[in-house]
C-alpha cells in the first residue's frame, strides 16, 4: 500500500462512542468501573460445578447475570454463555452510543456491523453434547450444537437482534481476541466499508474442560485458600492467572457520523499494531519481542510519540513468564519515558477473561480518559523486579490521561496493542 492510501485511510479519524460489559465485578460498565476502582476482587470458589478434585478450585465467574435481561427464554436456551454474555454486552453498548436500531434506515444497516470474537466458543456446549454423544448416541445431539459453540454466532445473534447488516465476523486469536477484533473494525472503517461497528470479546470457558485443561497447562494459579489474592500481576510470589469470563463490547464510529448525529464521543480509536512471537506454542518470547513491535507499531498508526503516553493497561496475567517479558517489552519501547507514564493489570481483579479481556481492558482504559482516573493493580506486597514498571500497585490512582495503550496477548505468540486518545485531541505528535 502506498503512503499516500496509507495516509488517506487514517484520515477517517475513529471514535468511540458506547460501552458495554458483564464481567466478574460488574453486570454493567457503572458498577465494572466502580468495581475496579475501588480494587474489587471477583474471584471466589467455582459454584457452576464441583471443582473440588481439580488442582484449582476457584474462578471469577459472572455472579448474578440473568440471560433473559438480553433475550426472551426461548433464545438463551438456543445459545451458549459466552453469546448470552456478548448479547447483553452489546445492548448497553449500543444503548449507551444512544443509537436506536428500530429507526435505522436500511443504507444506514448497511453501514453497522459486528466483530465480536470469542478464544473458544461454545465450552459447555461442546462439553455437554460431547458426554450426550457418548452416553446417549449420535442421534442425541442437539440441532443447535454447531451454531452454540461456534465463536461467530455472538457476533452474528447481534446483528439479528437489531438488524445490523454491515460487515460481520469475528476474529479468533486466543487472549489476543478481543483487541484483534478491535482491529479489524478500525479497518474497516477506515477502509469505509462500515461508518459504525459494534465490536468486542467474549469467553465464557469456566467449565470442567476448560479449568481442566488450563490446570493440567499449569497456567492456573493454585492459591485455593486464598481465591482473592490469587491474581497478582507483577508480584513477586505469583503463580499463574485465574480463569475469568464475561464480555465487553464498544460502539466505534467514523467521527464524522459520530458528529453528525450529536454522539458523545468518549475517545478516539486512534491506532493499533500486532505481530508475532513466533517464538512457543504456550510461552511468551523472554524478552517479548513480539510484545515490543506490536506497541512499537501501534504508536506508529496513531501516529503518536512516546512520550505522548500516559497510561498502559498490561496484558499481565499473573503469569511468572508473561508479566516479566511484558514489562521488559515496554521498557525496550518507552525507555526512560516508563518512569512517567504509569502501568496497570486489572486481571488482578477480573481474572483473565480469556477472548474478552482485551474489549474489557479496552474499556476500563477509555473509562480512566474520562474520569481521570487509573484503576489499581491488586495484590501487590512485593513487586517483582523483573517487572521493573511504574505500577498503580493496590490503590488507584489519580492522573491526566490523554493517551492511554492497552496490551492482549495469547497462546500462540499474538500480541495486539491498541492506543486511545482523549475526545477531541487530534495531533500528539
Amino acid at each position: 500500500m502506498s503512503t499516500t492510501t496509507t495516509a488517506s485511510l487514517r484520515s477517517r479519524r475513529v471514535v468511540v462512542t458506547g460501552l458495554g460489559a458483564v464481567t466478574p465485578i460488574g453486570l454493567d460498565v457503572p458498577s465494572f468501573w466502580d468495581a475496579a476502582i475501588r480494587g474489587v476482587s471477583g474471584a471466589a470458589p467455582i459454584t457452576r460445578f464441583d471443582a473440588t478434585t481439580f488442582a484449582t478450585t476457584f474462578a471469577c465467574e459472572l455472579k448474578g447475570f440473568d440471560p433473559l435481561t438480553a433475550m426472551d427464554r426461548k433464545l438463551a436456551r438456543r445459545l451458549d454463555r459466552f453469546a448470552q454474555y456478548a448479547m447483553a454486552a452489546a445492548n448497553e453498548a449500543i444503548a449507551h452510543a444512544g443509537i436506536d436500531t428500530n429507526t435505522l434506515s436500511d443504507a444506514e444497516r448497511a453501514l453497522m456491523g459486528v466483530m465480536i470474537g470469542s478464544g473458544q466458543g461454545g465450552m459447555q456446549t461442546f462439553q455437554t453434547q460431547a458426554e450426550s454423544h457418548l452416553t446417549e448416541g449420535h442421534d442425541r445431539i442437539s440441532p443447535f450444537f454447531v451454531p452454540m459453540i461456534i465463536p461467530d454466532i455472538a457476533g452474528a445473534m447481534v446483528a439479528m437482534q437489531h438488524g445490523l447488516r454491515g460487515p460481520n465476523h469475528c476474529v479468533v486469536s486466543a487472549c489476543a481476541t478481543g483487541n484483534d477484533n478491535l482491529m479489524s473494525a478500525l479497518d474497516s472503517i477506515r477502509a469505509g466499508r462500515a461508518d459504525v461497528m459494534v465490536v468486542g470479546g467474549s469467553e465464557a470457558a469456566i467449565t470442567q474442560l476448560g479449568l481442566g485443561g488450563f490446570g493440567s497447562a499449569r497456567a492456573l494459579s493454585t492459591r485455593n485458600d486464598a481465591p482473592t489474592l490469587a491474581s497478582r500481576p507483577c508480584d513477586l510470589s505469583r503463580d499463574g492467572f485465574v480463569l475469568g469470563e464475561g464480555a465487553a463490547v464498544l460502539v466505534v464510529e467514523l467521527a464524522e457520523h459520530a458528529e453528525a448525529r450529536g454522539a458523545t464521543i468518549l475517545a478516539e480509536l486512534a491506532g493499533v499494531g500486532a505481530a508475532c512471537d513466533a517464538y512457543h506454542l504456550t510461552a511468551p518470547h523472554p524478552e517479548g519481542l513480539g510484545a515490543r513491535l506490536a506497541m512499537e507499531a501501534a504508536l506508529r498508526d496513531a501516529g503518536v510519540a512516546l512520550d505522548a503516553v500516559d497510561a498502559i493497561n498490561l496484558h499481565g496475567t499473573s503469569t511468572p513468564l508473561g508479566d516479566a517479558a511484558e514489562c521488559r517489552a515496554v521498557r525496550a519501547v518507552f525507555g526512560a519515558r516508563t518512569d512517567a507514564m504509569i502501568t496497570t493489570s486489572t486481571k488482578g481483579m477480573t481474572g483473565h477473561m480469556l477472548g474478552a479481556a482485551g474489549a474489557a481492558e479496552a474499556v476500563l482504559s477509555i473509562l480512566s480518559m474520562v474520569h481521570g482516573v487509573v484503576p489499581p493493580t491488586i495484590n501487590v506486597d512485593a513487586q517483582d523486579p523483573e517487572c521493573d514498571v511504574p505500577l498503580a500497585a493496590n490503590h488507584a490512582i489519580a492522573r491526566t490521561v490523554r493517551v492511554a495503550m492497552s496490551n492482549a496477548f495469547g497462546f500462540g505468540g499474538h500480541n495486539t496493542s491498541v492506543i486511545f486518545t482523549a475526545a477531541g485531541l487530534s495531533n500528539v505528535l
